[in-house]
Protein backbone atom coordinates (compact mmCIF):
# COMPACT_ATOMS: atom_id res chain seq x y z
CA UNK A 1 0.00 0.00 0.00
CA UNK A 2 1.14 3.45 -0.97
CA UNK A 3 0.73 7.02 0.96
CA UNK A 4 1.36 10.06 -0.29
CA UNK A 5 2.01 13.36 2.06
CA UNK A 6 2.07 16.80 0.67
CA UNK A 7 2.96 19.46 2.91
CA UNK A 8 1.80 23.17 1.82
CA UNK A 9 3.96 25.62 3.36
CA UNK A 10 2.69 29.13 3.49
CA UNK A 11 4.83 32.10 3.99
CA UNK A 12 4.30 33.18 7.84
CA UNK A 13 3.82 37.02 5.90
CA UNK A 14 2.37 37.07 2.55
CA UNK A 15 3.15 40.28 1.00
CA UNK A 16 -0.65 40.27 -0.43
CA UNK A 17 -1.98 39.58 3.36
CA UNK A 18 -3.35 42.91 4.36
CA UNK A 19 -5.11 43.52 0.83
CA UNK A 20 -6.89 40.55 1.09
CA UNK A 21 -7.47 41.27 4.60
CA UNK A 22 -8.88 44.96 3.32
CA UNK A 23 -11.01 43.37 0.57
CA UNK A 24 -12.28 41.07 2.94
CA UNK A 25 -13.45 43.64 5.47
CA UNK A 26 -15.14 45.56 2.74
CA UNK A 27 -16.86 42.31 1.82
CA UNK A 28 -18.13 41.32 5.45
CA UNK A 29 -19.45 44.92 5.73
CA UNK A 30 -21.34 44.56 3.18
CA UNK A 31 -22.96 42.01 3.85
CA UNK A 32 -23.80 43.32 7.66
CA UNK A 33 -25.27 46.58 5.66
CA UNK A 34 -27.18 44.05 3.60
CA UNK A 35 -28.62 42.26 6.42
CA UNK A 36 -29.68 44.81 8.43
CA UNK A 37 -31.42 46.81 5.91
CA UNK A 38 -35.21 47.73 6.12
CA UNK A 39 -35.85 46.17 2.72
CA UNK A 40 -34.30 42.78 3.89
CA UNK A 41 -36.38 43.10 6.84
CA UNK A 42 -39.36 43.49 5.26
CA UNK A 43 -38.35 40.59 2.50
CA UNK A 44 -38.09 38.44 5.43
CA UNK A 45 -41.76 39.16 6.82
CA UNK A 46 -43.10 38.45 3.73
CA UNK A 47 -41.15 35.10 3.51
CA UNK A 48 -42.71 34.69 7.01
CA UNK A 49 -46.02 34.58 5.78
CA UNK A 50 -48.11 32.02 4.36
CA UNK A 51 -49.17 31.66 0.92
CA UNK A 52 -52.63 32.95 1.62
CA UNK A 53 -51.51 36.08 3.56
CA UNK A 54 -49.39 36.66 0.42
CA UNK A 55 -52.71 36.64 -2.06
CA UNK A 56 -54.58 38.82 0.64
CA UNK A 57 -51.86 41.56 -0.14
CA UNK A 58 -52.27 40.38 -4.15
CA UNK A 59 -48.44 38.96 -3.94
CA UNK A 60 -47.04 35.88 -4.53
CA UNK A 61 -44.31 34.40 -3.53
CA UNK A 62 -41.75 34.58 -6.08
CA UNK A 63 -42.65 38.43 -6.47
CA UNK A 64 -41.88 39.36 -2.94
CA UNK A 65 -37.97 40.77 -3.93
CA UNK A 66 -39.73 42.58 -7.12
CA UNK A 67 -42.42 44.02 -5.08
CA UNK A 68 -39.88 45.06 -2.26
CA UNK A 69 -37.38 46.71 -4.80
CA UNK A 70 -39.79 48.07 -7.37
CA UNK A 71 -38.90 51.69 -6.79
CA UNK A 72 -35.46 50.68 -7.48
CA UNK A 73 -36.04 48.49 -10.27
CA UNK A 74 -38.49 49.49 -13.15
CA UNK A 75 -39.69 46.13 -14.13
Amino acid sequence: MATQTTNLHTPAFSLFAPVRAFFAAIGRGLVVAAENSSRMKRIEAFNAMTDEQLAERGLKRDEIVRHVFQDLMYV
